[in-house]
């Protein structure tokens, strides 16, 4: 069986220093799990790393979308199950490292996505609403039928939104109950699955000193330099954090200011549904810095006893 390691944990938490390093130590190559880190031109917002910062670990599925086409779970599955083939044919360790959950779940559960059926006509309603503006409506709506998926479904979230929604609506049952279903598979990979995680306060300052880099390092001109590639509203790299919020100030909607302060409440409400959904996970192992003094030598220690214990 294929061996796997996952490292996760909520924005910010300090996962990818920590990952670089554990794949040196064990021979790994590193596939992200970031559903926004795969668009190209999208570097500061999405807190890309720099070639310069992997310490010649290989790096797949970052920086080689463009920010008009889409990314969603499925193309994620696919392109994940052939890095790990490739990675492991050259006698290295996979290692996904992110914060995007139901896509790490896709991948280690196999879930099957298949569609109930081709009939595309209710989706096309709904995202016709939601392009007229009623996304809090649709929010709403998948609230009275399915209010599990709420809990880690961000409103902003349109398109995920829709896929509940038109999944009821096909099917009569909560989305949410057919994940739970899937993630009761066995999967296919001997996997270790670790959460990184810190003390609420930590996160919470980590978070506002980053965007606060951001801001520093040109978030507003990256933003503005988007505009040249005419990507639409509603297109998923749009609503990606921190873009969102700055094409809000540039639209005149809000200051600069209010525009900052969007950005780290709503990255610190993000973090909050990420450590809810790893919580729902099974098979976890969860690493607090704080257990560990906040010393990486000691949590890598600890990471790397665990994953080389399977051998016993």
């Amino acid at each position: 069986m294929q061996k796997l390691i996952v490292l996760t944990g909520p924005t910010a938490v300090g996962k990818s220093k920590l990952s670089i390093e554990l794949a040196k130590r064990i021979g790994g190559e590193i596939i992200s799990a970031d559903s926004m880190q795969v668009y190209k031109y999208m570097n500061i917002g999405t807190d890309k790393i720099r070639k310069e910062e992997m310490g010649g670990v290989s790096h797949h599925l970052i920086d080689f979308l463009e920010p008009t086409e889409d990314f969603n779970v499925f193309l994620f599955q696919k392109l994940v199950k052939d890095a790990i083939k490739d990675i492991a044919s050259r006698g290295k360790v996979p290692i996904i490292v992110g914060g995007t959950g139901f896509y790490i779940q896709a991948v280690l559960y196999d879930i099957d996505f298949t569609e109930t059926d081709e009939n595309d006509s209710y989706r096309k309603e709904l995202e016709e609403r939601a392009d007229k503006g009623e996304g809090h409506e649709l929010f709403e709506e998948l609230r009275s039928v399915d209010p599990a998926s709420c809990e880690i479904i961000h409103e902003n979230n349109v398109k995920r939104v829709i896929r509940a929604l038109e999944y009821f609506h096909k099917t009569g049952k909560p989305i949410s109950e057919h994940n739970e279903e899937q993630h009761n598979r066995t999967s296919p990979y001997d996997f270790r699955y670790f959460v990184l995680t810190d003390e609420r306060k930590t996160l919470y300052s980590r978070i506002d000193k980053r965007v606060d880099k951001m801001i520093e390092d040109g978030l507003v001109d990256e933003v503005k330099g988007l505009e040249k590639y005419h990507i639409p509203e509603n297109a998923t790299s749009m609503q990606s954090l921190g873009y969102r919020e700055i094409i809000g100030y540039l639209k005149g909607e809000y200051d600069l200011e209010r525009a900052i302060y969007l950005i780290k409440l709503n990255t610190r409400h993000f973090a909050k549904r990420q450590l809810t959904w790893f919580r729902r996970e099974k098979d976890v192992i969860w690493i607090d810095k704080n257990e560990f003094g906040h010393d990486d030598e000691l949590i890598l220690k600890e990471m790397i006893r665990i994953y080389e214990q399977r051998d016993l």
